[in-house]
């Protein structure tokens, strides 16, 4: 099982680690990682996969999203079945 997690915001320094670090607290193996800054905009996807994760899910996603407020940025966490889905023709 694989996990879908979505950065955007203001570019600062660490937000990778910060990111990865609350992945791996958990388990959460960090597969794949394609970022770019756009001027001062950070946007990043992350592929990572929940199968030994130590923690539900629920968990992951609020700990992800509440990194995200303390930071100014929008981390989104999502099964990688309803990334599938919603993007599905």
């Amino acid at each position: 099982m694989r996990a879908v997690i979505t950065v955007i915001g203001k570019d600062n320094v660490g937000i990778l680690h910060k990111v990865s670090g609350v992945c791996a607290n958990y388990q959460a193996n960090v597969l794949e990682v394609t970022q770019s800054v756009l001027q001062d905009m950070f946007a990043m996807i992350m592929m990572v996969d929940i199968t030994k994760m130590t923690t539900d899910f629920t968990k992951l996603s609020d700990d992800l999203s509440a990194l995200g407020e303390t930071l100014g940025l929008s981390i989104h966490t999502m099964h990688e079945d309803i990334f599938n889905a919603m993007h599905r023709i």
